[in-house]
């Protein structure tokens, strides 16, 4: 993303959180908390702000999700 995304613009993330489910459609998943994404994008992003949010699923299964916005520095 460093090479795409422009100093002083923003990306917007979406994942399971990490205390969400393990597994989904039968795959194994990664799961994140705002610090591990913080991780993952280095020195060049800097959060800006995170959401949480409890996902129910056509069966009615409480999925957690996070949801980050990123700024380049």
């Amino acid at each position: 993303m460093r090479a795409t995304v422009k100093p002083g613009g923003h990306v917007v993330i979406a994942t399971f959180a990490s205390d969400g489910p393990e597994m989904c459609s039968n795959l194994d998943v990664r799961r994140y908390d705002e610090n591990g994404l913080c991780d993952e994008f280095g020195d060049y992003f800097v959060l800006v702000t995170s959401l949480r949010e409890e996902h129910r699923t056509p069966w009615n299964s409480a999925q957690m999700f996070v949801y980050c916005v990123f700024k380049r520095l």
